[in-house]
């Protein structure tokens, strides 16, 4: 995906992104990112947190680690602060690290548990 750099290129592109936003990712469910170097199983915590594990949590020995999503960038400093992860996007999380471009992205909903009555 060549996605340009501009401002006005930026903003044309921004409402044709397919990817996931914070707000459709709920309790206990998972995504799996790809990555163009790596892979991040992120598990949502429901308030905004999520406990991360792959890339570079692991290599750092920080697996699992809980974190926020800051959001996604094209590669600058422009972030959509709604998303959660979207394709050929870079994901950031809120200690700052970002990934390398998504390639993929899979969000799988949690089962809900049977309720006893």
């Amino acid at each position: 995906m060549n996605l340009e750099r501009t401002l006005d290129a930026i903003t044309a592109q921004a409402a044709a992104i397919d990817g996931i936003r914070k707000a459709e990712v709920g309790l206990g469910d998972r995504l799996i990112v790809e990555t163009r170097n790596s892979a991040y199983l992120l598990v949502s915590l429901g308030d905004g947190r999520f406990q991360v594990s792959g890339g570079w949590f692991d290599r750092q020995g920080a697996s699992p680690a809980t974190t926020t999503i800051n959001g996604c960038t094209w590669g600058g400093t422009a972030i959509r602060t709604d998303l959660a992860a979207g394709h050929g996007l870079f994901l950031e999380f809120g200690n700052t690290v970002r990934t390398t471009r998504i390639q993929k992205v899979r969000l799988l909903r949690s089962t809900p548990s049977p309720s006893i009555h």
